[in-house]
């Protein structure tokens, strides 16, 4: 392990793995090659639960000749959170990232994402999520224009997904918590301390390629998002319908060809939102360790 700088922000990343072998490697290796000045990775641990595919197997084998990188297998699959807590009580560091295993972290992100903590006010980041699907599609127009959209939502008031860093401000989230990256939100806030949204740094993802699997993400957030009203008082900025109606406005005068578009796929989040609502509040489910969405997990090459 290098030393470190005196000035230097030292991080643990945590990887939140479940049958990510398609991804894992290239997720590792583009986290091996991050641009770093401010910042040290001092240690990556993948958390892998219950996966069947050779993930565990491709992570063993990385961390051979990579010895900040190990591999922490969960018997059973619990949710993220449950894996996540278990990152918290391994992390040896006092600043953590978590990553999704089926993200792609541009070359600066990790240092523009750490870097934010020489302020003391500010308890966690996020970057910014840009889905590799094609645009052209129906589908594929859909999950731009909905991180479109949440990226006009955070540089208002900050909203966190896909991959965030946060101080170690707690030994634990709620392990039945659908929303890991709302469930640290509430936390640092209830801590006093702020959110921060870096729109530079840049997490390539991959959304849903099919309406069934859109359905089934969409509604399984909304879901969370009550879950987290209901149970720790926290809402997140997109549960508040005059900003999503306002950045709305926004979107369709940059892009006013693509207003039918729009209104199709805000019909659809409607649809999604009214399922989670019922799943809530009528079937009083909790979906904390949710059915995968298959056609989200290969970014391509």
């Amino acid at each position: 392990m290098s030393e470190a700088h005196p000035e230097q922000i030292l991080c643990s990343i945590g990887i939140f793995a479940y049958n990510e072998a398609g991804n894992i490697i290239r997720l590792l290796d583009a986290l091996d090659k991050q641009i770093l000045s401010s910042v040290q990775i001092r240690e990556i641990i993948v958390v892998s639960s219950a996966s069947t595919d050779g993930t565990d197997e491709l992570v063993q084998d990385y961390s051979r000749d990579h010895s900040k990188v190990r591999l922490i297998k969960q018997a059973k699959r619990e949710g993220k959170s449950s894996a996540i807590n278990i990152f918290l009580k391994e992390a040896r560091e006092q600043h953590l990232v978590v990553i999704s295993g089926d993200v792609i972290p541009e070359q600066h992100t990790i240092e523009r994402m750490v870097s934010v903590f020489t302020d003391p006010a500010i308890g966690a980041s996020g970057g910014r999520p840009v889905p590799v699907n094609d645009p052209k599609s129906l589908m594929g127009y859909s999950v731009h224009l909905l991180w479109r959209l949440h990226h006009r939502m955070a540089l208002r008031s900050p909203k966190l997904g896909e991959m965030i860093a946060f101080r170690k401000l707690m030994d634990e989230i709620p392990a039945d918590s659908a929303v890991d990256e709302a469930s640290i939100e509430a936390i640092v806030r209830q801590k006093g301390l702020k959110l921060r949204y870096v729109g530079s740094a840049i997490i390539r993802n991959k959304g849903p390629e099919n309406f069934r699997d859109f359905v089934k993400q969409r509604r399984r957030i909304q879901n969370g998002h009550l879950w987290l009203k209901a149970k720790h008082n926290y809402s997140v900025s997109s549960q508040d319908n005059g900003t999503l109606l306002s950045i709305l406005v926004e979107e369709a005068i940059e892009y006013p060809r693509d207003i039918p578009r729009m209104i199709v796929v805000m019909a659809w989040e409607v649809y999604c939102r009214i399922l989670g609502s019922i799943d809530f509040y009528w079937h009083k489910k909790n979906p904390f360790a949710w059915e995968i969405a298959r056609s989200t997990k290969n970014l391509g090459k």
